[in-house]
C-alpha cells in the first residue's frame, strides 16, 4: 500500500514540485493551501504523514500543529519552511514536529527524512511486557499514549511515549544521549539533539506534579529517570 502524504503549502510552485517529486518516489500525495483546508480534509481522509509550511494564510503551520497534537496525536508531521531562526525551529519541535527542514533543501534528503520518520513510527522500541506502568503518582499506558494521574490525563505524542517508555525500561540507569538519538531519532546531529532536549523538557513538565519523579540530566553523558 502506498504511503499517503498531505502537503500543506500555499506556494503554488513549491507545492506542485513537492507533489510531483513525492509521486515519482511512489508516495500517494494530496495537497492543500492552509491549515483550515488541512483540517477539513483530515475529517474525511487518513494520511501517514503531513508536510507543513509555517507561513500560510488563514491558518499558519504552527497553529495547525497545535490542533494536530490535540486531535491527531499519532499523526507525524514535519515542517518544510523558509523560517530559519533557531527560535522558530525550537518552536516547531516543541509543537511536536518530527523534523524541521529549512528551504532551500535537497529533495532526496527530504524523502529520506520522511522515510526515517515513518520507520520510527512503525518501529516498536521494545515490546512492552505490561499494558501500563505505575511511575510515582502516574499511570503510563504506552499503547494508548496516555499518562494519567488522579487530577489529569495527558495524551502523549508517539515520540513522547517512546521516549518515556525507553526511560522507564531503563529506570535508575544512565542512558546515553547518543543511544537515545540513535534509537528514536536515528540521527545524532545538532537539530536532533535539540529536538531530544525539547522532548525531555516536555516530559519533565508533564511529570512535575510528582516532586519525587525526576528525569535527571547527567552532564556530558545523558539522562536517568528516578522514581
Amino acid at each position: 500500500m502506498m504511503t499517503k502524504v498531505l502537503i500543506v503549502e500555499d506556494d503554488l510552485d513549491l507545492g506542485n514540485l513537492l507533489k510531483q517529486y513525492l509521486e515519482l518516489n511512489q508516495f500517494q500525495v494530496s495537497r492543500v493551501y492552509n491549515g483550515e483546508e488541512a483540517r477539513a480534509i483530515l475529517l474525511s481522509e487518513e494520511f501517514d504523514i503531513l508536510i507543513l509550511d509555517v507561513m500560510m494564510p488563514k491558518e499558519d503551520g504552527f497553529t495547525l500543529a497545535k490542533k494536530l497534537q490535540t486531535h491527531y496525536p499519532r499523526l507525524p508531521f514535519l515542517f518544510v519552511t523558509a523560517k530559519k531562526l533557531k527560535e522558530d525551529i525550537i518552536t516547531g519541535l516543541q509543537l511536536g514536529a518530527d523534523d524541521y527542514v529549512t528551504k532551500p533543501f535537497d529533495a532526496d534528503e527530504l524523502i529520506l527524512r520522511i522515510k526515517n520518520i515513518l520507520k520510527r513510527k512503525n518501529q516498536v522500541v521494545e515490546t512492552p511486557k505490561a499494558d501500563s506502568y505505575q511511575i510515582g503518582k502516574f499511570r503510563f499506558e504506552p499503547e494508548n499514549l496516555t499518562l494519567k494521574s488522579a487530577k489529569t490525563e495527558k495524551i502523549l505524542t508517539e515520540k513522547e511515549a517512546q521516549l518515556l517508555h525507553y526511560l522507564i525500561q531503563n529506570k535508575d540507569k544512565i542512558i546515553r544521549r547518543e543511544d537515545v538519538l540513535g534509537l528514536l531519532w536515528e540521527e545524532t546531529d545538532f537539530f536532533s539533539g535539540r529536538s531530544l532536549d525539547v522532548f525531555i523538557s516536555r516530559l519533565r513538565k508533564y511529570l512535575s506534579q510528582d516532586p519525587n519523579l525526576q528525569i535527571e540530566s547527567i552532564r556530558g553523558v545523558g539522562f536517568r529517570i528516578n522514581f
